[in-house]
């Protein structure tokens, strides 16, 4: 699942490949549509760890194989995933796809714009078992803006130490965070102080 930092990355560990580039830098709005689509997300979650053909994608995402397909298209297309291998079943070529780069940054939204990767993350969070174990947490905190750079530096340092012990043979887990300063409601005449 998606690590989201703040730099605009959103980081798909996946199985290790020598030749694999760490960073896949979206700059194309082909691209970035390409990777603002939920069902392409989860196709790259998918192909995070190893590579995997039309076929399994569709069964693993309950999809069809059509539309699988098509999603695996356009992602490759925008240079996002790519055929990693090919192999000959009953006279058809199956191609094995995985993707292209160890993680992937997104130009910054701009203000106002919409963060893709939060409602990604959010997406994921819904779509996870109800049954299983999760931590969430929201609050609401009156920072000097040395605190807030400093909370988020140590934040992100501590997803980078738990993104150097993770370990592709252990169960999936996603951690997201977003550090922001909320906009401020305008006053209105009137209004108390």
């Amino acid at each position: 699942m998606p690590l989201l930092n703040g730099q605009g990355t959103l980081t798909i560990e996946r199985m290790p490949a020598d030749d694999l580039p760490e960073t896949f830098h979206v700059t194309t709005d082909e691209q970035l549509r390409a990777v603002s689509n939920l069902t392409r997300h989860r196709i790259m979650a998918v192909l995070r760890f190893e590579p995997a053909t039309i076929t399994q994608i569709a069964e693993r995402m309950g999809l069809a194989k059509g539309s699988s397909s098509y999603h695996v298209r356009l992602l490759e297309r925008a240079g996002l995933v790519k055929v990693v291998r090919t192999r000959k079943v009953r006279g058809v070529t199956e191609r094995y796809y995985a993707m292209a780069a160890r993680s992937i940054e997104l130009p910054d939204p701009g203000e106002g714009g919409p963060d893709v990767l939060m409602r990604h993350a959010v997406a994921d969070l819904e779509a996870a078992p109800m049954d299983g174990e999760r931590h969430v947490r929201m609050a609401h905190l009156r920072l000097t803006e040395e605190q807030f750079a400093e909370l988020g530096a140590r934040l992100q340092a501590l997803a980078d130490e738990y993104r150097e012990l993770s370990d592709s043979s252990l169960p999936d887990v996603s951690l997201v965070f977003a550090l922001f300063r909320p906009a401020q409601p305008e006053r209105v005449e009137g209004d108390a102080k």
